[in-house]
């Protein structure tokens, strides 16, 4: 008798630990699935390019801010759209900034053709099957753009581009989540060469018809860690009909600074750093890079100066 029941026993004991096992596999699988909540565009894609059934309604499929990661601050409050009819036509690197570390674009190429303009970014990874040009809630099938392969195998995707230098709505169809990220792009036209843009879009000294001569006028800084600081007005000087900028810094950190990758040293050597550069353009962000020795490595920073003609003043 004492056999028998010992046998009862063990194999309640059986039963309940083999039961209890699943249960905590399923929390843990249920748990981990929402724990999972950012998509990561650097996770491997399929070789389609086509949606599965479930997602090709993309209602309720919309991302909310909890499944999403912190999104990244683009400056554009100083910015200026640019349009394609204030570009030359032709095919140019550019860069493309995004709102989202999940959604990362290390490469584009912006084709300008007749006043419209498209842009290829290529991404870091192989996250998304479709990308739209809007909000996801807005997104409608005729309106998906897919990822194309290229020759490295990585995903590529052709989007039409309003302006550049102006925060465009863009939502991407996550293939692991089948919902819909909503982003931000930026495509910065000072990344462009100064040659792509129209003659009558570039505001020169020589537009300006400015005389040989002295004058201020009003500069703001961009970029960087959003602690640096220009004096303004700077100083402005135009020598045989050419534009310079004495730009004077907030610090005494840095040592040098690239204007279309030329380098200018500076021109004091007590109180704050302070520079004479040429101006290349008014009215629209100048990209330049100032090395800092502020740090224990000393590195370059990208910055833009955005020089005001309505405030030239002599």
């Amino acid at each position: 008798m004492k056999k028998i029941i010992a046998a009862i026993l063990l194999s309640g004991l059986i039963i309940s630990t083999f039961s209890g096992c699943g249960g905590d596999e399923s929390a843990s699988e249920s748990s981990s699935s929402q724990s999972s909540g950012y998509t990561d565009d650097s996770a491997s894609g399929s070789s389609t390019s086509q949606p599965s059934e479930s997602a090709s309604d993309p209602e309720n499929k919309i991302a909310g801010e909890g499944d999403k990661a912190p999104e990244i601050d683009l400056d554009t409050e100083n910015l200026t759209p640019v349009y394609g009819n204030e570009l030359k036509d032709g095919v140019y690197e550019i860069t493309a900034e995004s709102s989202s570390s999940m959604f990362k674009i290390t490469k584009c190429e912006l084709t300008v053709n007749n006043g419209e303009m498209t842009a290829v970014m290529t991404m870091s990874g192989k996250g998304y099957l479709y990308v739209f040009m809007g909000k996801g809630e807005e997104a409608v099938e005729n309106g998906y753009i897919p990822f194309v392969e290229n020759e490295n195998g990585e995903h590529t995707y052709t989007v039409p581009v309003e302006a550049l230098d102006k925060a465009i709505d863009c939502s991407a169809f996550s293939k692991k989540k089948e919902q819909w990220y909503d982003r931000t792009l930026v495509f910065r036209a000072d990344s462009l060469p100064l040659d792509a843009f129209s003659g009558d879009s570039i505001v020169t000294a020589e537009s300006l018809g400015l005389a040989d001569g002295e004058y201020t006028v009003d500069v703001t800084l961009s970029g960087g860690s959003g602690r640096a600081s220009v004096e303004s007005p700077a100083k402005l000087t135009v020598e045989n009909g050419a534009a310079y900028a004495e730009i004077v810094w907030g610090s005494s950190n840095y040592d040098y600074m690239l204007v279309d990758g030329t380098k200018y040293e500076t021109i004091n050597t007590e109180e704050n750093s302070a520079f004479k550069i040429p101006v290349t353009c008014f009215d629209r962000e100048m990209a330049v890079s100032a090395n800092t020795t502020a740090m224990s490595t000393p590195h370059e920073i990208d910055y833009t100066l955005n020089f005001d003609s309505s405030s030239i003043s002599q």
